[in-house]
């Protein structure tokens, strides 16, 4: 499984990146929905978020009256559209939302997304709880969340969106995006060391 953590120093904030489940494709009105996070998946930084690690912070989001934000490629200054819906299931933390057209960076991610450039989805958050297992895993038992994020490089490759589609593409199509996408981080990998 590819993986990766950000953390950002004096913030407290981790990313982490999830990959579309489905084809990259979006309806007419640029309504996506899908997996942002995955309850039990160790990732490749050693982490696994635990069912429930969301629960407190959407509570307290809701209590106030926010909502998480969505943005371009953890941007804080290019939020791209809304999220309507975040909530936890059987599965991890499950996402619904809508690019802004009024944005132009919002038309430019449906653009992307629509032409299988963007296939990645990137959880912004801080740790509030955590141990390590016997395993050497860090288990994350309560985040804060703070934005999703569609993002180029996704992490966690079962983690996915299902975005409501206009129309469908062939499993070719998704498999032969997945290639290359994995060859370009190898690339990357092998450059940056």
């Amino acid at each position: 499984m590819e993986t990766s953590v950000i953390y950002r120093p004096n913030t407290g904030l981790e990313t982490k990146f999830c990959k579309f489940e489905r084809s990259p494709s979006l309806g007419q009105s640029g309504v996506l929905s899908g997996y942002a996070s995955l309850f039990d998946t160790i990732d490749q930084g050693g982490d696994s978020v635990a069912k429930g690690a969301y629960a407190a912070a959407l509570a307290q989001m809701s209590a106030r009256g926010t909502k998480v934000k969505m943005l371009w490629q953890h941007d804080p200054a290019s939020p791209i559209g809304v999220w309507d819906d975040i909530r936890e299931d059987g599965r991890g933390l499950w996402v619904s939302g809508r690019l802004l057209e009024s944005v132009a960076k919002g038309r430019e991610a449906r653009a992307l997304i629509e032409a299988g450039a963007i296939d990645g989805l990137s959880i912004g958050y801080r740790v509030v709880k955590s141990y390590r297992s016997t395993e050497g895993v860090r288990v994350l038992t309560e985040v804060e969340l703070w934005e999703v994020s569609l993002v180029t490089f996704p992490m966690l490759s079962q983690a996915r969106v299902a975005a409501q589609k206009a129309e469908d593409r062939g499993a070719g199509d998704i498999e032969g995006v997945t290639r290359l996408l994995n060859e370009a981080r190898a690339k990357m990998r092998q450059a940056g060391q």
